[in-house]
């Protein structure tokens, strides 16, 4: 079927889109270790973004249903293809982030100084981009599942782009695993929704009954597959080793949207009931707290500065569940004003995040490119010489800890306005659930300003702590330029965010159908955070005229840090990331599970002294691979049916081919 108007119009931009993506990365191949051919694949991706918003914005500012059906002769139907405001929404962070990804990774990562990686790399990142564009203008499931498992195999063989490193390898392995572990379950969910429905369609926006074992069997195994893949936990053990070993860029691209893909489906899935149960709703929630509690208090615990921005995407990923956890407890007790604020907060943080952790994980690979290492440790004094990196992970971090006057701060207001909302409306008790919420955000609220206040001091301020990673200068306009556009974003979003509320309003509207289309204007004090955020600004620029004007009268005198009376003060005398978070790991070492190596200082003429400690990833170390090891020494019989006898496969197959056949 051929569409005209709208939503021809959006779809048509979409796709063109999807196709300068996936051809991005043939010039390279072409020519491989041709620095022209890279910028000819950079500037198909800009121009696939430039198309994208548009068809994007398009879908948001006339909102007309409608799609293609490509005819597929497949049993489960033809394919089908349409955008509407919700997956329009999720687009729009897609492009953005994917646009300055691949600039920044033309500077970051030249093919003429990476022969071995970089036509792979540039192939698998325009074919991740255009797997994730028609992942969200799909339709039909089956459509959204091919989309689903390229974009796996493209993610995996983007973050293993280094794969000449053991640990680059089981980082993409672990992942691989997952990603189908969490397809299987998603067959099962798209299984279950056929035999609701008879057809392999995504239900529409409340057709659905929630009641019944189909429809508990449709959440659970959706929580499951989506989860995984969004990383909540305790299904997100893929996620620490695939973002700190991926290419920074694609650590940002993973991070700040492979991970949306996730919430979107469910968000897809669970605004198909009507009325859901209370406990839906509360498991969410709970799920969206443990996260965000446990994500931060474990990157307090690390060491590695791209494992700690990926713990922090564990964090975030938890504030969206609270949110979707406040909408579900709204829609099971006939609450709009919850379900506007719990489902508005989630999918403005979806944005959020993605803007805010894409300019740290820029940021981050800038101060790798420069200083040669991850390790926080062996870091100091980079603000020096990397001033604009510096100003720019600051930006990220104070949006992230969701400060004013940026755009974190807005998407988790709503999120408490949510939890406040329930307690001045609540009838039972469990209406007042979603109250949880607002004690959780405003902990890891203080423990996310804790972390970052680490990160920034240790990495960016003091001196540099070891001489072989004190060297580096300031990136160039390739990976700056990125960086600005992000920053801008977050800075635009966290001021004006009354410009997107109209853009926030059609998705909420095509989420759930019964929320009014001004719904969250009067729910959200957009003008005032405006002004707040406004009012900060000029605060703290007369505060740095005032100081600039006063020290300025002052006479300048250079001299060494004071060392607490130590004649001769030294790198080794500053925090490190250990000690400084020493304390809360203390606090949380129940479940943190550290681990601390030393040697005590001993005698009248003590040698040298150590003391070295490390934060494992306690639920894949404690408890995933002892379960595992566990089940492969009890399915050891089953393994001798695996003897590599071809003849034998086939008898196989013709077995099962017999016992299906009967079956049916």
């Amino acid at each position: 079927m051929f569409l005209t108007g709208e939503p021809a119009t959006s779809l048509v931009l979409l796709l063109l889109a999807g196709g300068c993506q996936l051809v991005s990365g043939i010039p390279l191949l072409l020519q491989k270790e041709s620095r022209p051919a890279q910028k000819i694949g950079v500037a198909f991706m800009a121009a696939a973004s430039l198309l994208g918003l548009a068809g994007a914005l398009f879908a948001l500012l006339h909102p007309v249903s409608g799609s293609f059906l490509l005819p597929s002769g497949l049993p489960f139907g033809d394919l089908e293809v349409g955008v509407d405001p919700l997956s329009a929404f999720f687009l729009l962070p897609v492009y953005t982030v994917i646009g300055c990804s691949a600039v920044y990774g033309a500077a970051y990562w030249p093919v003429d100084r990476h022969p071995a990686h970089g036509g792979k790399l540039t192939f698998f990142l325009g074919l991740l981009g255009a797997s994730l564009t028609m992942l969200f203008i799909a339709k039909s499931m089956m459509l959204f599942l091919m989309a689903w498992e390229v974009m796996a195999f493209a993610a995996y063989f983007a973050l293993t782009a280094e794969d000449e490193k053991e640990q680059v390898r089981e980082a993409g392995t672990l992942y691989l695993i997952t990603a189908h572990l969490g397809a299987l379950a998603l067959f099962a969910t798209f299984s279950l929704i056929n035999a609701a429905t008879g057809a392999y369609l995504f239900p529409a926006e409340g057709t659905l009954p929630a009641v019944g074992p189909i429809a508990t069997g449709i959440f659970l195994t959706a929580l499951v597959g989506f989860g995984m893949k969004a990383g909540v936990m305790p299904l997100h053990i893929w996620l620490p080793s695939a973002h700190a070993n991926a290419p920074s860029h694609i650590s940002a691209i993973l991070s700040g949207l492979v991970l949306k893909t996730g919430i979107y489906g469910m968000m897809r899935i669970f605004s198909g009931f009507a009325a859901p149960p209370v406990w839906w709703g509360g498991l969410v929630l709970l799920l969206g707290c443990v996260s965000a509690v446990v994500g931060v208090v474990y990157a307090i615990g690390q060491h590695d500065l791209k494992r700690l921005l990926a713990y922090h995407s564990i964090e975030n990923i938890g504030i969206i569940m609270m949110g979707l956890g406040i909408a579900l407890i709204g829609d099971s007790q006939g609450r709009p004003a919850l379900v506007a604020l719990g489902a508005g907060g989630a999918l403005l943080h979806v944005m959020n995040h993605a803007l805010f952790k894409a300019l740290l994980f820029l940021s981050a690979g800038s101060v790798i490119h420069a200083a040669h290492t991850r390790e926080i440790d062996l870091l100091g004094g980079i603000s020096r010489r990397l001033p604009y990196t510096a100003l720019f992970f600051l930006v990220g971090a104070v949006a992230i800890c969701g400060l004013p006057p940026l755009n974190g701060f807005v998407s988790e207001l709503m999120v408490y306005l949510g939890s406040f909302s329930a307690v001045g409306t609540a009838g039972s008790v469990a209406g007042l659930l979603p109250a949880l919420a607002a004690p959780v955000l405003a902990l890891v609220g203080g423990l996310a300003v804790a972390c970052f206040v680490k990160v920034f001091g240790v990495v960016f301020l003091g001196a540099p702590r070891s001489s072989a990673h004190d060297g580096g200068e300031e990136a160039g306009a390739g990976m700056l330029a990125p960086m600005w556009v992000l920053a801008l974003c977050c800075a635009l979003i966290g001021l004006f965010p009354g410009l997107f509320g109209h853009l926030l309003n059609q998705a909420l509207v095509e989420y759930r159908g019964a929320l009014s289309s001004q719904g969250i204007w009067n729910l959200v004090p957009f003008n005032w955070i405006s002004l707040l955020g406004l009012g900060l600004i000029l605060l703290l620029v007369l505060l740095w005229v005032f100081f600039a004007r006063s020290a300025a009268k002052l006479p300048v005198q250079v001299g060494p840090t004071w060392g607490c009376g130590y004649l001769r003060p030294s790198p080794r005398m500053q925090y490190t990331a250990s000690s400084f978070g020493s304390t809360v790991v203390r606090w949380f070492s129940v479940m943190l599970r550290p681990e601390e190596h030393r040697e005590e200082v001993q005698g009248l003429f003590p040698g040298a002294s150590s003391r070295a400690s490390h934060v494992p990833e306690t639920t894949l170390e404690k408890i995933y691979l002892p379960f595992l090891e566990y089940l492969f020494e009890k399915a050891a019989p089953v393994r001798r049916l695996q003897h590599g006898r071809l003849n034998i496969y086939i008898f196989y197959t013709f077995l099962t081919l017999v016992l299906l056949l009967a079956l049916t």
